[in-house]
């Protein structure tokens, strides 16, 4: 079935077939559509939930814990300052190792006060121990709300999940999207069933507290339990695709990048009109191409190696900028490739921050300018940057 959905009510159409049994609700712009929808879909019985109205972000991610931990599926949303309000029970929900689902719509953090969207909200929370996902468009975010939970509760992984949406870009904007039937989504997610939870049958030590010697061993884990993440995205796109005949690509995506000289690496809505300039400087006989993150966590080092080692040079362009110092995205391409060994220059583009719009005269700029070479920091629209 098709229907004309924003990116909001894309995802809430994805969680609703994924069948979550709890759903703590605090809403906050730009996310604030997707808690609507959901408690309408409860409300009409379109989906079995406990629809929990908390007090704010802290508590929202607090009732996610709390029913993942009696063994529930559960699922909650947030953006900007809520994020950052409820950050302290993110890594208790990723330390505990509860597969909860959080949509995040990318918003701009304060100050200056500013309800648009960039990405520094949910990349600064890439340590949490939550895998990252980024969407481009709304069926993209549908099918990762339903695929995020199969990822999520593999219990190799045994991990939470953040599907990232860029605020008011994609959240607001509408689209023709193809929405699963019941059946299919029912077969390709079955009910949650975990041994990691309460069970006054067998009781079991949960949330404790762990000296220097065992606590170690226990973060290695959870380090495992993400970088398991790695070959569960994979296999689970593969079901997807034999399923529901959408096929995706794993961590990154790839565009005309076999034989490119010159490749802007990015994340989220913006690699489309990406993808559009590197077509237009390909009939200029410039050879450009496009690498999207899919993934921040886990990190795509080897395919991010793979795909750039033989260009003649890389932008990385990012909605975020670590005050100081550069944009974390550039940090982790960067590290992908001194890591394998690779030197090849890199550069990295900041714009977009409070929501100011990226044009695509501002990217062909950025092809044009690690052609000819620049400052390793550029701030787009400002000019130039340092190497600190």
């Amino acid at each position: 079935m098709k229907k004309f959905l924003s990116g909001n009510e894309a995802f809430a159409e994805g969680i609703r077939l994924a069948r979550p049994q709890v759903i703590s609700a605090y809403p906050i712009t730009p996310q604030t559509i997707v808690v609507e929808r959901l408690s309408e879909m409860v409300e009409d019985g379109s989906l079995e939930a406990e629809y929990v109205h908390v007090e704010s972000e802290h508590s929202a991610m607090s009732c996610a814990i709390g029913a993942s931990a009696a063994g529930a599926r559960a699922f909650t949303a947030t953006s900007s300052q809520g994020l950052l309000y409820m950050a302290e029970c993110l890594y208790y929900a990723s330390g505990g190792r509860f597969p909860i689902v959080m949509m995040n719509a990318d918003r701009s953090t304060a100050l200056p006060w500013n309800i648009y969207g960039d990405q520094r909200d949910s990349l600064s929370q890439l340590d949490s121990g939550w895998i990252q996902a980024y969407a481009e468009n709304a069926q993209e975010a549908l099918d990762l709300a339903l695929m995020s939970y199969k990822i999520a509760e593999n219990k190799d992984v045994s991990t939470p999940y953040m599907a990232n949406l860029d605020g008011f870009v994609l959240t607001h904007t509408y689209e023709t999207v193809d929405i699963p039937e019941r059946e299919q989504a029912d077969k390709f997610l079955p009910p949650y069933e975990t041994d990691n939870r309460i069970d006054f049958e067998n009781p079991k030590n949960m949330a404790f507290s762990a000296g220097p010697d065992t606590n170690y061993i226990f973060k290695f884990k959870e380090h495992e339990g993400v970088l398991a993440a790695r070959k569960v995205i994979n296999e689970t796109e593969k079901e997807f695709a034999e399923i529901f005949g959408r096929k995706y690509t794993g961590l990154i995506e790839n565009y005309l990048t076999d034989d490119a000289d010159y490749v802007i690496v990015t994340l989220g809505s913006i690699a489309g009109l990406c993808r559009e300039t590197a077509d237009k400087l390909r009939e200029q006989g410039i050879k450009a191409g496009v690498v999207r993150i899919r993934y921040m966590r886990p990190f795509p080092n080897d395919e991010i190696a793979d795909v750039l080692r033989n260009v003649k040079a890389y932008a990385v362009l990012e909605k975020d900028i670590s005050f100081g110092n550069e944009g974390t995205v550039f940090t982790n391409v960067n590290s992908a490739l001194k890591k394998s060994g690779i030197n090849v220059k890199g550069y990295n583009f900041i714009g977009g921050l409070g929501g100011r719009n990226i044009s695509a005269s501002d990217i062909e700029q950025i092809y044009s300018d690690i052609a000819n070479g620049t400052e390793i920091v550029n701030f787009i629209g400002i000019g130039g940057g340092n190497n600190g």
